[in-house]
Protein backbone atom coordinates (compact mmCIF):
# COMPACT_ATOMS: atom_id res chain seq x y z
CA UNK A 1 0.00 0.00 0.00
CA UNK A 2 2.86 2.76 0.78
CA UNK A 3 4.54 1.31 -2.24
CA UNK A 4 1.44 3.06 -4.48
CA UNK A 5 0.88 5.86 -2.45
CA UNK A 6 4.95 6.92 -2.91
CA UNK A 7 4.36 6.11 -7.21
CA UNK A 8 0.77 8.13 -7.11
CA UNK A 9 2.40 11.08 -5.08
CA UNK A 10 5.67 10.83 -7.52
CA UNK A 11 3.59 10.66 -10.60
CA UNK A 12 1.64 14.03 -8.87
CA UNK A 13 4.61 15.46 -8.40
CA UNK A 14 5.64 14.89 -12.13
CA UNK A 15 2.90 16.56 -13.79
CA UNK A 16 2.68 19.01 -11.39
CA UNK A 17 6.53 19.57 -12.34
CA UNK A 18 5.46 19.55 -16.72
CA UNK A 19 2.53 21.70 -16.18
CA UNK A 20 5.13 24.22 -14.33
CA UNK A 21 7.69 24.21 -17.13
CA UNK A 22 4.89 24.93 -19.31
CA UNK A 23 3.54 27.17 -17.95
CA UNK A 24 6.46 29.16 -17.76
CA UNK A 25 7.47 28.95 -21.44
CA UNK A 26 4.21 31.22 -22.41
CA UNK A 27 5.39 33.47 -20.19
CA UNK A 28 7.94 34.17 -22.60
CA UNK A 29 7.97 38.13 -23.62
CA UNK A 30 7.50 38.23 -27.46
CA UNK A 31 8.32 41.00 -29.69
CA UNK A 32 6.56 42.18 -33.12
CA UNK A 33 8.24 41.96 -36.46
CA UNK A 34 7.98 45.48 -36.60
CA UNK A 35 9.94 45.92 -32.77
CA UNK A 36 12.48 43.71 -33.99
CA UNK A 37 13.43 46.06 -36.94
CA UNK A 38 13.38 48.39 -34.24
CA UNK A 39 15.96 46.82 -32.25
CA UNK A 40 18.25 46.24 -34.81
CA UNK A 41 21.61 47.64 -34.78
CA UNK A 42 21.03 48.81 -31.46
CA UNK A 43 24.36 48.26 -29.31
CA UNK A 44 22.05 47.12 -25.88
CA UNK A 45 20.52 43.92 -27.43
CA UNK A 46 22.36 41.00 -28.53
CA UNK A 47 20.43 38.76 -31.77
CA UNK A 48 21.07 35.20 -31.29
CA UNK A 49 19.52 32.59 -33.98
CA UNK A 50 18.83 29.58 -32.30
CA UNK A 51 18.06 27.70 -35.83
CA UNK A 52 20.29 23.87 -36.13
CA UNK A 53 23.44 24.40 -37.60
CA UNK A 54 21.97 22.69 -40.72
CA UNK A 55 19.12 24.37 -40.68
CA UNK A 56 21.04 27.51 -40.73
CA UNK A 57 23.92 26.65 -42.95
CA UNK A 58 21.26 25.77 -45.63
CA UNK A 59 18.97 28.94 -44.96
CA UNK A 60 19.51 32.35 -47.70
CA UNK A 61 17.99 34.01 -44.59
CA UNK A 62 19.64 35.62 -41.77
CA UNK A 63 19.37 38.64 -40.25
CA UNK A 64 22.25 40.32 -41.00
CA UNK A 65 24.36 41.29 -36.84
CA UNK A 66 22.75 38.20 -35.79
CA UNK A 67 25.00 35.52 -33.89
CA UNK A 68 23.86 31.85 -34.29
CA UNK A 69 24.61 30.18 -31.30
CA UNK A 70 23.88 26.11 -30.52
CA UNK A 71 20.39 25.20 -29.18
CA UNK A 72 21.45 22.29 -27.65
CA UNK A 73 24.41 23.94 -26.28
CA UNK A 74 22.40 26.31 -23.89
CA UNK A 75 23.66 25.25 -20.83
CA UNK A 76 27.40 26.98 -21.59
CA UNK A 77 25.52 30.47 -23.13
CA UNK A 78 24.98 32.65 -19.46
CA UNK A 79 28.79 32.63 -19.68
CA UNK A 80 29.09 33.96 -23.48
CA UNK A 81 26.49 36.35 -23.47
CA UNK A 82 26.85 39.45 -21.98
CA UNK A 83 24.35 40.38 -18.30
CA UNK A 84 23.80 43.94 -19.38
CA UNK A 85 22.13 44.05 -22.79
CA UNK A 86 18.62 42.79 -24.09
CA UNK A 87 19.26 39.01 -25.51
CA UNK A 88 16.47 38.61 -28.19
CA UNK A 89 16.55 34.38 -29.71
CA UNK A 90 14.98 33.90 -33.13
CA UNK A 91 14.68 30.92 -35.16
CA UNK A 92 13.50 31.46 -39.06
Amino acid sequence: MKKWLLIAALGILVVFIGCTTIQSAQDVPRISKDELKAKLGSPDMVLIDVRTENDWEMSDEKITGAIRMDPEAVDAWPATLPKDKEIILYCA
